[in-house]
């Protein structure tokens, strides 16, 4: 039996739910929010309406919901924080020092191409390395406030 297609708020609660863990600086931008999810959401409808399977109608919106959003700087900036700077902090205060470090890093993020496959690359491991050297430059002059 054929499900009915998904409808936009499925696709806006997935999104939400993936800028809210992973790319905190785009969760207030609710155009691109709504404009994303309808763009999936049609996606699956014509997809379905084309005789797709559900799971090849889910890939497809997926594909067109997190484009773009492989590759995440938050993550990247916690992932740091958690294995560089844990021992310094509470763990409740990890996150919140994360998102701050967020835009103190957005220069060094700005000398990388990022991309799907970056966290694979070389380049990855210099970012990590002066992303961490950066994070420790600020704790020292300005402490953890």
């Amino acid at each position: 039996m054929d499900m009915l297609p998904k409808d936009l708020s499925y696709f806006n609660l997935r999104l939400i739910e993936l800028l809210n863990a992973s790319f905190p600086e785009k969760v207030w931008n609710t155009k691109f929010i709504e404009q994303r999810s309808q763009w999936a959401a049609n996606a699956y409808e014509a997809a379905f309406h084309a005789g797709n399977s559900i799971v090849q109608c889910n890939a497809i919106a997926n594909y067109i919901l997190f484009e773009g959003l492989h590759f995440s700087k938050f993550d990247t900036v916690f992932k740091i924080v958690i294995n560089e700077f844990d021992t310094i902090m509470a763990d409740e205060e990890l996150r919140p020092f994360a998102l701050k470090m967020l835009a103190i890093c957005e220069s060094v993020f700005q000398r990388y191409k990022v991309s799907q496959e970056f966290v694979d690359s070389t380049d990855y491991n210099l970012l990590y390395t002066e992303l961490t050297g950066t994070i420790a430059i600020w704790i020292e002059e300005n402490g953890l406030q």
